[in-house]
């Protein structure tokens, strides 16, 4: 017996049986082997102490990811100087009680954040198709699409709330300073460009003068927000949004960003040039998933250890 247009159903089968057991690996193992990568940025004054930063960025945090807590929590054991959160911490309206305790521990150290859009706004089941789709048409997020109708909107104000409490730095659309070490650390943050609630024109100017290092922050590397930042001479910039991909071919990388930023780049360190001016860019892939596309497939779930180093 033959499957329709002469494929032995034999053959039909095995491709079945393939493509199951990737999707269990992806959602069953790979979603949930959480990774610490560990990356060296030379941007501090010379004769400085190294500095440790730990960025964490979308946590996408469900109701019942008792795994995905405990890591976070771990996470604290590095004794990081700082931590920086690139947004997108929910995927989950309840979710807010659960994201608090895993990050419960980190917030016993300075920090800052900016949010992305799945903190102001609930995910929706969406044909991951689409995300090509967009890539071909020049499409991401509001910039090319009609404004979102009938989302589910956050509780983002209790974590706000919490980070705040805590100490952290909200970077929505401002600045602000962390002094760590004897070192000033200056930071500028976007609220997200994906859902074009970036307003650089609020924070230009370029970097701190009395700062000894100034760092960009913000979720989603669309290039107009890089541009700018690189433009008025920011040495590193921190990002997220772009979960590396997440379904990734092997030896090749990703398909899509979901922004702007080419795939070549769609998460570890990189250099954005405009002009004579060079930043580095440190793009996280994440360590959470879209609640209905709880997949990742070649492209692990991280955090990244970032250890800040006197310049060359």
């Amino acid at each position: 017996m033959r499957a329709r247009y002469g494929v032995p159903l034999k053959v039909t089968a095995v491709g079945a049986a393939v493509g199951a057991a990737g999707l269990v690996y992806a959602a069953g193992f790979e979603a949930r082997s959480f990774r610490l990568r560990r990356i060296n940025i030379p941007v501090l004054p010379h004769g400085a102490r190294p500095l440790r930063v730990l960025q964490v960025s979308d946590i996408h945090m469900v109701s019942g990811q008792r795994k995905k807590r405990a890591w976070l929590q771990s996470l604290a054991g590095l004794r990081p100087d700082f931590v920086v959160n690139t947004g997108d911490n929910l995927s989950d309206p309840e979710g807010v009680p659960e994201l608090l305790d895993a990050l419960g521990p980190l917030m016993e150290f300075p920090g800052v954040y900016v949010f992305g859009s799945n903190d102001y706004y609930g995910p929706k089941l969406r044909n991951p198709a689409l995300y090509l789709l967009e890539k071909m048409h020049g499409k991401h997020g509001l910039n090319g699409n009609a404004p979102a109708v009938g989302v589910v909107h956050n509780p983002w104000e209790p974590m706000r709330d919490a980070f705040d409490a805590a100490g952290w730095l909200n970077l929505t659309n401002t600045r602000g300073r962390l002094k760590q070490d004897g070192l000033e650390i200056a930071f500028t943050g976007l609220d997200d460009p994906h859902i074009k609630r970036d307003r650089y024109a609020e924070v230009a100017g370029g970097p701190d003068a009395g700062a000894d290092l100034s760092i960009g922050v913000v979720h989603a590397p669309y290039l107009r927000s890089l541009d700018a930042f690189t433009a008025d001479g920011y040495p590193l910039i921190l990002a997220g949004h772009t979960h590396g991909g997440q379904l990734c071919i092997p030896f090749y990388g990703a398909l899509v960003t979901n922004c702007d930023l080419d795939t070549d780049r769609v998460k570890g360190l990189s250099r954005h040039v405009v002009g004579d001016k060079r930043a580095y860019l440190h793009v996280s892939a994440g360590c959470g998933t879209n609640r209905y596309t709880p997949v990742r497939f070649a492209c692990p779930p991280e955090a990244t250890l970032l250890t800040l180093t006197p310049r060359d």
